[in-house]
């Protein structure tokens, strides 16, 4: 039976529960009580939640002597759960089992409430043989409070000259937590714990570096490729680990930089773009469940295509495997883009392009399964604008050739209608492409430095809109994958996202999205890490609107030194619908620089309005990185 818990709503966000199951440092006291239900004569399985069904796969349930599946609610009395028929809770005492199963957490109540009705000599298990220690849990008294399972994973690997580091600042202090700190446990890519460690988070906004090369000397590892699980004890205001990943090479070209990998692991995952001639695609299948991903468990097939390619190797738990795109797909080529049936395994994978000596990592996204065309979208206009957009920077014209190619991201995207408009820094169109009706098959990609070329401006920004003369399908869900080439060399990066409602006062669901509180979020904090000297970082921030907002931003740029102090402050005015491009070097001096020390970050800050970013780093030989900004 294949695990099918619910992962994650965009309406109720993260499931806690899914998280409590399939922990890394409760893996162990999950095989113990699975040895438990094993070795019952007779087992009862009390299902208050009615969840029998979600969690049968991960126990193997219907392997054990169940002598029934009993309920509380009256309307869930006669339903087929674990191949059985649902009776009352009440019929227990008849059972004559040794064992009761009951299926939740914090459930010494519950045991309570069912004493009387326990078959002599019964005796009765929880979910909380599996518990956390309360060492990780910031409410005790509710176990199942997202905040005590605030987690992530992350690609992380030191061999054959390659490095990764995860970059990101204590902000669960800035909204009150006392001490909390990092529980790390590092995975080889077999799956075996190669390290577990405690790492304080310092002081609210100090910086958080986690380096792999410090780690592996640090407990004298072998060289690793694997994934490093995440977990904030003690925090306050968010559940969600986020963070900038690093990746580069000793006295090599290669330099990639890439977001944070979501929390929770989808059904499907797209915009995974296909190799050129001379490229290979490698897709990073990280198993995030303490369960083996089975044979033919994940597919690949090209978007728009029903001929699923299944991945033949069983993936051990934790474990990492290296998938060349090519083995399943050897006809695939860019642009043409590939789907990933995950059937939630894996949190959001990374990918490596290979390119000669050089590599680059990206990530493909969540591709939705729960939305469906809104009419009603192509009609709100008056109140929101342009409504939604996903904006992207067009780099300087004469370094770089900035590329946009649209990318399907809901199971329910048969058609995408919709345009590309170019702006330049003060937020003048001075480019328009329209792509028509295109079909979820079609890959077409587009040149967006030409847009700005054939005006001679410099740099600027592009917007992915829909264009509802070409037809009126939408739901908001909008993608697209941006890549940039050197024009002197052949680095190339790339990052995906979606599209958002910007800096409007009338909302559309949770739209113009905020990073706390309720919408509209008209405010800004972003991160951006720095690369350390001799590499240069560069930034480039947008101020898009759907409905035109205040005429300039009010931006402050602060530099953080390594405690989270604020070393120095510039101010940028960005004018409503244009962006700005800037180097860190270019705007703090040496001397703030020196005085920034070791692990410096800059906050970026707006009360005035949202803004987008992406961010990156750059070597003189002109090897750079590009990837999204992350908020809080």
């Amino acid at each position: 039976m294949a695990l099918k818990l619910e992962t994650f709503s965009n309406i109720k966000g993260g499931n806690s529960f899914f998280k409590a199951l399939t922990h890394p440092t409760v893996a162990p006291a999950a095989t113990a009580l699975r040895e438990k239900l094993r070795s019952a004569k007779s087992l009862a399985i009390f299902d208050p939640d009615g969840i029998a069904d979600s969690v049968g796969g991960f126990f193997n349930l219907l392997a054990f002597r169940l002598a029934g599946v009993y309920v509380q609610a009256i309307e869930n009395l006669g339903k087929n759960a674990l191949g059985r028929m649902t009776q009352p809770i009440t019929d227990l005492p008849s059972s004559g089992v040794d064992l009761v199963f009951i299926l939740a957490f914090d459930g010494e109540k519950i045991s309570r409430q069912i004493a009387h009705l326990l078959p002599e000599g019964a005796k009765v298990v929880t979910l909380d043989a599996m518990r956390l220690p309360d060492s990780f849990l910031t409410n005790r008294g509710r176990y199942l409070d997202p905040i005590n399972f605030s987690t992530n994973f992350a690609f992380f690997r030191d061999q054959d000259g390659f490095h990764t580091r995860i970059a990101t600042t204590n902000y669960w202090s800035s909204y009150g937590a006392a001490s909390p700190n990092l529980m790390l446990t590092l995975f080889d890519g077999a799956g075996a714990i190669l390290a577990e460690w405690v790492q304080p988070l310092g002081p609210a906004h100090a910086s958080v570096v986690i380096d792999s090369a410090t780690v592996r000397h640090q407990f004298g590892l072998p060289a690793f490729t694997g994934q490093l699980f995440i977990h904030v004890a003690g925090a306050v205001g968010h559940d969600v680990v986020k963070y900038a990943l690093d990746t580069w090479q000793d006295d090599g070209p290669s330099l990639s930089c890439t977001h944070d990998a979501n929390a929770w692991p989808a059904d499907y995952y797209a915009g995974l773009p296909a190799p050129r001639d001379d490229e290979r695609v490698i897709l990073w299948v990280q198993n995030c469940l303490p369960v083996a991903i089975p044979s033919s468990g994940i597919a690949v097939n090209l978007m728009g295509s029903d001929d699923l390619r299944p991945i033949e190797e069983s993936v051990p738990p934790f474990a990492t495997l290296a998938l060349d795109i090519a083995t399943l797909l050897p006809d695939a080529r860019w642009p043409e883009q590939i789907e990933i049936a995950a059937d939630r395994h894996m949190v959001r994978p990374r990918y490596e392009v290979v390119r000669g000596a050089r590599t680059r990592i990206a990530h493909p996204n969540v591709e939705r399964t729960d939305l469906k065309h809104d009419p009603r979208i192509s009609r709100l206009s008056e109140h929101l604008g342009k409504g939604f957009i996903l904006p992207a920077p067009i780099l300087p014209v004469a370094d770089w050739r900035s590329l946009l190619l649209p990318t399907p991201m809901a199971r329910s995207q048969d058609v995408l209608p919709i345009a590309a408009i170019a702006y330049d820094g003060l937020g003048r169109e001075v480019g328009h492409h329209k792509f028509g009706r295109l079909a979820r098959r079609d890959s077409i990609a587009i040149e967006t430095s030409a847009l700005l070329s054939e005006s001679g401006v410099e740099w600027g920004h592009i917007e992915l809109v829909y264009d509802f003369s070409a037809g009126e399908e939408a739901d908001g869900w909008l993608h697209a994958l941006f890549r940039y080439e050197r024009r002197d060399n052949d680095h190339v990066a790339e990052s995906s996202f979606g599209s958002h409602v910007f800096n409007t006062m009338m909302t559309w669901g949770n739209e113009p999205q905020s990073y706390k509180g309720r919408a509209p979020g008209l405010s800004t904090r972003l991160f951006l890490r720095l690369g350390s000297a001799p590499l240069d970082t560069l930034c480039h921030l947008i101020y898009p609107a759907s409905l035109p907002w205040l005429g300039y931003s009010a931006t402050d740029v602060l530099l953080m030194d390594g405690r989270g102090e604020i070393i120095a402050m510039k101010h940028l005015r960005i004018a409503c619908g244009g962006s700005v491009f800037w180097r860190y070097q270019e705007i703090f001096s040496d001397e703030e620089r020196q005085r920034a020390g070791a692990a410096p970050y800059i906050t970026i800050r707006d009360r005035t309005c949202r803004l987008f970013g992406y961010h990156g780093l750059i070597a003189k030989s002109g090897s750079f990185s590009l990837d999204h900004m992350f908020g809080y």
